[in-house]
């Protein structure tokens, strides 16, 4: 890595130009100025890469703790022997013990299990733990839902026992789905954003600054410039144009970047990814934990077709002493695995809602709701389960949607056993008959008006709808060692009833947002990005949601349907009032490309009820899209959108990979989905994926502020050697001084504005267009070469003609005059040139090798410099020099905006205020220390530093000027000012 640093273009080009010095040194050692240059320019390449370097190593390590997800060693029984191995070295075959708190190692198959539990969350995202058997599958059961097997990165969290590998590495069930992901990720083969825009504008930078020196050598071998001068000069050319200080300003910007969003709990994996949040035009966003806080609280209920308020159901002494009520009761005691796990909390009497559970949100709602109902009538949720104790469990998984308990109830119920069940609505109401109304069964038919409306509106609210149902199971049929089997897609095959049960009633639960979403939301819709919901709740309750945070604000398909009261289905999809879509992930697995292309050109989406391998389709969709479309007959937009999803679970590796970039959730995150996001939330909030935006684009900003700094250069260090070989006046600025430019006032003032803080209108600015909003544009080539280096160039050629009249020579007796300048040294390094006075300072004019230069009297009579050429030269260079570097901090101030003036952005950046001090105590140090004047710098007086000023107010004033008419000057048609047009870079 550190060679690539040190190979890039740039320094490619920057070693050739060392190498080309050193020769012309080592040809003609007197010519000191050689030597300096090539030091110099090697220690420019070197600094620059070891500091690169050091950036991106520091970034890197911060992932190393994310690679221990492989464990290191296990116990294997190989060849009859019990040995330890390292678990890369497991072969299909192996016996391997597990026990409690170990990682499995590989897929395995159980052939011993004592009481093993595992939690299979990392690959499933359910969260709770499941049991594992010896007993065999049928064939045509799911790989996943396998009761005797074990998965490779999942969790045992009880028991031990043994399985055989049957799959290792990339064959194991996780390794599949994170091959998939690897196939999926764009970062291999499509270069981040911010890397091709560096890369358009070294390609851009590189062939100027080769072309420039390549015409000025041809010139200069065609005016019959002396070889190795030639050389030298072509190299200062080069050099002006390369900005040495690019990539350090580049890896800075982004690891502040990166540092900035570890506060704001961002952990950016990939540099570069930041920039490209920057340029995001659409976030796919999960709901839960996300746009929510992730902490459900029963909200309502619905039994005995009544619906009831969770806040006064404790006071409503009636409602919970109901017939109908015992049966709710139980089922949420029974039929939940949630429990509170701090003894200390329930000494201290803490409030139940404020209790720590172990257990998934939905459960841990409905015990703190359940257990001071259960004290008001003088038991517990523990003493429930212990006096009802569970024979067999069928844990909540994605693919049933529900969770199913059979308890043995010998004094209840009139039977032995009960059934309880709980889950999605739709699900277990479609397993029931009958419904319990009053202590009565009734037909379901009767009651399915009163349930459609019930569960619409609590899911209309936002809520998170559960449906309880229960079967009493005959002690005669079920004996107490009888084996529970479930089998079947739907259970049709298992050994005890799958369907007929009695429905109790809805639990609704809701999950509020965070607080910070909405205005999150809205600040995405001021800044043009489109926020998109795609989550795996009800329909209804996402469209709640939605509505809430403000991702929906336009009418539904279902807002139509109440609007014209008529039935939900009957609604076309395409119908002319619907402003925003509500997609389930059935609909979109059905739907054709194209068809999914129309939903996608509506601004508000919300996807429910979507599956991974939706969520994937759908990212995939969003990236393949080249028109947007308008419902009011505008014409379609060309666009490409740069797509953030979120994500949490093993499943949904493959569309964080296929994202542009994928953002995992630190919290309940697994970590294959960790591995394949380039930046993860530590506190699974989506307020902060809009801060990362925000970042993003500042970091554009920067470098593009970055670049038109360092570009204005170019001008004033090319424009000397243009007028040397055109005009042949003695050169007014060196290579070396040129080299001193780019080092001392391009590098670390360029690097200081990375430190620069946003804009105030940053996030009212849409998404840049990636095929015009480039990094270097024309504006920004105008603005840097056209305006403020044109002032630049002028404050040098000022200040230098002005020391030149002071010390004798006239501006038009300089002309077709750099020979004089460049001959008064004779082959023994004596002076041979003769005023043609006795006084040289009162001299008319100068012969140096039978030519003449016309003389005036010196406006500063110094005998060391007046009528002295070379050292009216060396002051002129010097005088020069200054002039750029003082219109560069003028240039540095203005660059730290681009649109507000300077005086509303503030002066919060003080890295531009030790930029502007490094770059004064350069030059006071390259003048004022006399051995350092070997390099051609003078002591310079103080009347010489005043002819830039005026010309640094000149940048100044003119660039805030620049951004008052890109604010409030006149306006074209389409609403932009003539200056943001032609002027805004």
């Amino acid at each position: 890595q550190l060679l690539d640093h040190l190979t890039g273009f740039f320094s490619l080009v920057l070693w050739a130009a060392a190498f080309l010095c050193f020769i012309a040194y080592g040809i003609n050692p007197e010519a000191v100025d050689n030597l300096y240059i090539g030091i110099v320019l090697a220690a420019v390449v070197l600094i620059t890469g070891l500091f690169s370097y050091y950036q991106d190593a520091s970034a890197n390590a911060v992932m190393e703790g994310f690679k221990n997800f492989l464990p290191e060693k296990c116990i294997v029984i190989r060849n009859g022997r019990q040995m330890e191995v390292v678990a890369t070295n497991l072969v299909p075959g192996d016996l391997v013990q597990i026990e409690k708190g170990q990682k499995i190692p590989a897929d395995l198959r159980m052939v011993t299990c004592d009481a093993v539990k595992v939690d299979n969350s990392s690959l499933t995202g359910e969260t709770e733990p499941l049991d594992r058997v010896v007993r065999k599958e049928k064939k045509d059961s799911q790989l996943l839902e396998a009761k005797n097997v074990c998965f490779y990165g999942t969790l045992c969290v009880r028991g031990s026992g043994a399985g055989i590998v049957f799959a290792t590495g990339d064959r194991t069930t996780i390794g599949s789905i994170a091959k998939l992901a690897a196939d999926a990720s764009n970062g291999d083969d499509v270069e981040a954003p911010i890397n091709q825009e560096i890369n358009y504008f070294i390609k851009i930078i590189s062939a100027v600054a080769i072309s420039l020196g390549i015409i000025f050598l041809a010139i200069g071998f065609g005016l019959g410039l002396p070889p190795i001068d030639n050389i030298v000069l072509a190299i200062g050319i080069i050099v002006a144009n390369v900005p040495e200080g690019l990539l350090a300003t580049v890896t800075v910007a982004l690891t502040l970047t990166a540092q900035r969003m570890a506060h704001r709990k961002v952990l950016v994996k990939s540099l570069e990814s930041v920039e490209t949040l920057g340029s995001t035009n659409i976030i796919a966003s999960d709901k839960t934990g996300t746009l929510t806080q992730n902490i459900m609280t029963l909200q309502h209920l619905w039994f005995n077709n009544t619906r009831y308020d969770s806040s006064t159901f404790l006071e409503e002494r009636k409602a919970h002493t109901s017939r109908g009520f015992d049966e709710v009761k139980d089922c949420l005691t029974l039929c939940t695995t949630a429990e509170f796990s701090n003894e200390k909390e329930e000494k201290e009497n803490v409030p139940f809602q404020n209790r720590s559970v172990s257990g998934d949100a939905s459960e841990t709602a409905l015990v703190k709701f359940a257990e001071p109902v259960l004290r008001q009538h003088e038991t517990t949720l523990q003493k429930e389960r212990q006096k009802y104790p569970a024979v067999f469990k069928l844990p909540f998984n994605s693919t049933n949607k529900f969770m199913l308990h059979i308890c043995t109830m010998d004094d209840r119920y009139n039977q032995r056993r009960v059934l309880w069940m709980k889950g999605a609505p739709e699900r277990v109401w479609s397993r029931c008959s009958h419904i319990l109304v009053d202590g009565k069964e009734r037909p379901k038919e009767e009651f399915q008006k009163q349930f459609d409306e019930a569960l619409f509106s609590f899911m209309n609210s936002g809520e998170r709808v559960l449906g309880l149902c229960m079967k009493s199971l005959k002690a005669e049929d079920f004996p107490d060692d009888f084996e529970y089997n479930w089998d079947g897609e739907h259970g049709e095959e298992s050994n005890f009833p799958h369907n007929g049960y009695t429905f109790l009633g809805l639990t609704a639960l809701i999950d509020p947002p965070r607080p910070a979403v909405p205005g999150a939301i809205k600040s995405c819709k001021t800044a043009g990005i489109q926020v998109i919901m795609v989550t795996g709740d009800h329909p209804d309750t996402a469209e709640a949601i939605a509505k809430m945070i403000g991702i929906i604000t336009k009418p539904t398909r279902r807002d139509i349907a109440i609007r014209e009261d008529r039935e939900f289905k009957s609604i076309p999809r395409d119908h002319p009032g619907i402003q925003a879509q509500v997609v389930t992930g059935v609909e979109v697995s059905r739907m054709s490309d194209e068809a999914l292309d129309r939903v996608l050109d509506y601004d508000e989406i919300v996807f429910a009820r979507t599956s991974p391998a939706n969520k994937y389709t759908i990212v995939k969709a969003l990236q393949d899209k080249r028109y947007k479309r308008y419902r009011d007959g505008r014409n379609p937009k060309r666009i490409q959108n740069i797509v953030a999803v979120t994500g949490d679970g093993v499943n949904d590796s493959p569309a964080l990979s296929q994202a542009d970039i994928g953002v995992a959730m630190g919290i309940v995150g697994s970590d294959v989905a960790k591995d394949a996001a380039d930046m993860i939330l530590l506190n699974d909030n989506f307020a902060s994926i809009v801060d990362g935006v925000e970042e993003g684009r500042l970091i554009f900003e920067n470098l593009k502020k970055s670049i038109a700094y360092t570009l204005s250069s170019n001008i004033p260090e090319v424009s000397p050697f243009l007028v040397f070989i055109i005009l042949r006046i003695p050169l007014p600025l060196t290579a070396i001084l040129i080299i001193l430019i780019d080092l001392g006032t391009d590098m670390y003032p360029a690097i200081s504005l990375a430190y620069e803080t946003k804009e105030s209108d940053i996030m009212s600015k849409p998404p840049r267009d990636a095929h015009q909003d480039r990094l270097v544009t024309r504006k920004l080539i105008s603005f840097s070469y056209g305006q403020i280096a044109v002032i630049q160039a002028l404050a040098g050629f000022t200040a230098y003609f002005i020391v030149m009249r002071d010390y004798g020579f006239l501006a038009e007796d300089l002309l077709f005059a750099s020979e004089l300048f460049t001959d008064f040294i004779n082959d023994e390094g004596e002076p041979v040139y003769f005023p043609n006075t006795a006084d040289s300072l009162g001299a008319e004019s100068l012969s140096i090798n039978g030519n003449s230069i016309n003389l005036v009297e010196c406006n500063i009579t110094d005998s060391e410099i007046c009528h002295k050429p070379d050292e009216a030269l060396r002051h002129a260079q010097t005088a020069f020099f200054v002039a750029v570097i003082i219109c560069k901090i003028a240039d540095l101030l203005a660059c730290r905006t681009r649109r507000l003036t300077f005086f509303e952005q503030g002066f919060k950046n003080r890295a531009v205020l030790y930029a502007i001090i490094q770059m004064l105590a350069l030059a006071v140090f390259l003048l004022y220390v006399p051995p350092v004047n070997a390099i051609g710098t003078r002591n310079l007086r103080f009347v010489h530093w005043c002819p830039a000023f005026p010309f640094a107010v000149l940048v100044f004033s003119y660039d805030e000027l620049r951004k008052f008419l890109v604010r409030s000057g006149p306006k074209l048609s389409s609403g932009v000012t003539v200056a943001e047009e032609y002027l805004y870079y």
